[in-house]
């Protein structure tokens, strides 16, 4: 008969360390053989699972007072057997035999080590992160860790309804607490909106820019920008949440009418728009043929990146009155809003800031992520799913924000925001008291 040789015992870390982790555990390498064909992993996590068992014995047998069948006295409880339970172990839980004991006063004794190592928390993030990635619900299992055959075979919460219900308890969390962020902690200085739709139902974003240059998502709302009611109940929201306006605020928008007004409804005049100088050049072009496109185009964009604001105001009245005759939607259009066009500009901002600012391309890179993110979204339900899934898109397009470009301009913009917010604070006070 052949003889199970054990390696030396091994010291994971110091005891004095890890409270909870044996002084040495040993692996019979009998069974890391029969394992190994498997893989490496496979071999870690049969290892990890012997060390898991190790440590909740040895945590039993503090709470306890003494080791399993020891004839003592000077104990604080008993050993009572096992109980069956389960472990989240590489994308799915598997089943274990868990050492179970009781109190001298016959209450149950709760394993902390057990505890961590059942944390539905874990699963679930790697669920939302699977997702995130674009892993469908049905190919969950496939991508999951090897492990040894035998653990995976009784694996559990693999199948595709399980992983559902995670992602969308995952998703309504980071929902829930993006609508209830406190924005009284945040020194806002810029807040962008913007509106992407899914399934033929439009979404309204909020960026908030802080006075670092640091970008912060805080609201999801369903609704169009041209809602001039969807638009004053979001504003609404995040001054009820915390956004103050009293020291100047920034707010760029892509265009649309009612956003514009409802920004004045409730902020008044410390609230500063502008107005995306991108979306006019493109509507601007849309009202004219092809061949008039490019020349009138290129004469807007100098305009609108000319520092001297009265030259650029100019020059914009005067191309739309050269197109006037032949265009006059495109004439129009360039005329439309055109006070909002220059306001960067007219805080004396300019270079790398300006050019991020005048325009909302960074919040349009934030939902052009949330919507890879939803790709492979094929029905869409209700309108909780669409807000879950932009919050989920928007998680991930977190991840990857950078500080806004031209950050360390910032302060000659909050400087300027805040003389204007003196300048018409007391018109403000008056208007509040009338």
């Amino acid at each position: 008969m052949t003889s199970k040789k054990k390696v030396a015992p091994v010291r994971l870390v110091a005891a004095d360390e890890v409270d909870l982790l044996p002084d040495a555990i040993t692996v019979s390498m009998e069974g890391i053989a029969e394992i190994a064909r498997e893989g490496l992993l496979a071999v870690a996590s049969s290892a990890g699972l012997a060390v898991m068992h190790a440590m909740m014995t040895d945590e039993m047998t503090r709470r306890v007072g003494a080791a399993k069948h020891a004839k003592t006295n000077d104990r604080s409880g008993n050993w009572h057997g096992t109980a069956a339970g389960s472990v989240v172990l590489g994308g799915r839980r598997v089943p274990i035999e868990r050492p179970r004991g009781r109190t001298l006063d016959d209450g149950e004794i709760e394993l902390d080590t057990y505890a961590t190592f059942t944390n539905d928390d874990l699963l679930s993030q790697l669920v939302l992160e699977r997702m995130l990635a674009g892993v469908s619900t049905r190919r969950h299992a496939v991508v999951n860790e090897p492990v040894a055959a035998s653990v995976d075979s009784s694996a559990r919460s693999t199948g595709r309804s399980s992983v559902s219900r995670r992602f969308v308890q995952a998703t309504q969390a980071h929902l829930d607490e993006l609508m209830a962020r406190d924005l009284s902690t945040l020194d806002v200085v810029v807040l962008m909106l913007d509106g992407v739709h899914f399934a033929e139902q439009c979404c309204v974003i909020a960026l908030a820019i802080t006075g670092d240059g640091t970008k912060v998502p805080v609201g999801i709302w369903l609704g169009d920008t041209e809602n001039k009611t969807v638009v004053k109940a979001l504003l609404a929201d995040l001054v009820a949440r915390g956004l103050d306006a009293t020291g100047g605020l920034l707010i760029a928008i892509d265009g649309a009418k009612a956003l514009a007004t409802a920004v004045r409804a409730v902020f008044g005049d410390l609230a500063l728009v502008q107005r995306c100088t991108l979306h006019k050049r493109r509507n601007v072009t849309g009202h004219l043929p092809k061949d008039q496109q490019a020349w009138v185009d290129k004469k807007l964009a100098g305009a609108f990146a000319d520092p001297d604001t009265q030259a650029g105001e100019r020059a914009v009245r005067a191309l739309a009155k050269s197109v006037e005759v032949d265009h006059p939607d495109a004439a129009r259009s360039m005329l439309e809003g055109i006070d909002e066009m220059f306001t960067v500009r007219r805080l004396k901002i300019t270079g790398t800031l300006a050019a991020s600012l005048t325009n909302t391309n960074m919040i349009e890179s934030a939902i052009s992520v949330a919507r890879d993110t939803t790709r492979n979204v094929k029905r869409w339900q209700d309108g909780k799913m669409i807000k879950r899934w932009c919050a989920a898109g928007l998680l991930n397009a977190q991840r990857k924000f950078r500080r806004l470009k031209g950050h360390k301009q910032m302060p000659a913009l909050v400087a300027a925001l805040a003389a204007h917010a003196a300048s018409v604070a007391p018109v403000c006070e008056t208007a509040n008291v009338a």
